[in-house]
């Protein structure tokens, strides 16, 4: 299993998460971002920089991911493209996206850019919170556990 991160929009302590858990499991990590990031000196992790541009990032992951790679990504129609490759879906929220749940999300989300785009204003996400990020971490802990 390789994780890899749809990074520009990733929480800082979502990655510090991830990078915790590469030193410990030596599983091969890479963040995709549009600008360059920051990432700690260790052969487990790198970082691909794509040109800007709308889902580039996100299509330079789904382009390298394999079977039973994790994505991390807030992108549904991302997530739903990985899980039909065979691979695993996780929000920085820690919602474990499956082939059981995402079509209903990406439903969900066609049915909010309708009404974003008729003029209601939806509002955005609640910023991320301890609840968010301990489900986030006890996801990956199994999805990594079931991998070794």
């Amino acid at each position: 299993m390789d994780i890899w991160v749809d990074a520009d929009a990733c929480p800082v302590v979502i990655k510090e998460i991830l990078f915790r858990a590469v030193k410990r499991t030596g599983i091969q990590l890479t963040l995709v971002a549009n600008q360059s990031l920051s990432i700690p000196k260790n052969s487990s992790i790198r970082m691909i920089q794509v040109p800007s541009g709308f889902d580039v990032a996100d299509k330079e992951i789904a382009k390298r991911c394999s079977v039973g790679d994790l994505v991390v990504t807030n992108d549904i129609p991302l997530a739903a493209e990985i899980i039909e490759k065979g691979g695993h879906a996780l929000s920085p929220r820690g919602e474990l996206y499956s082939a059981d749940n995402i079509r209903a999300r990406l439903n969900m989300r066609d049915f909010m850019d309708t009404l974003r785009a008729s003029g209601i204003n939806t509002g955005g996400p609640a910023a991320i919170n301890q609840s968010d990020i301990r489900l986030f971490a006890n996801h990956l802990d199994t999805l990594l556990t079931r991998a070794q």
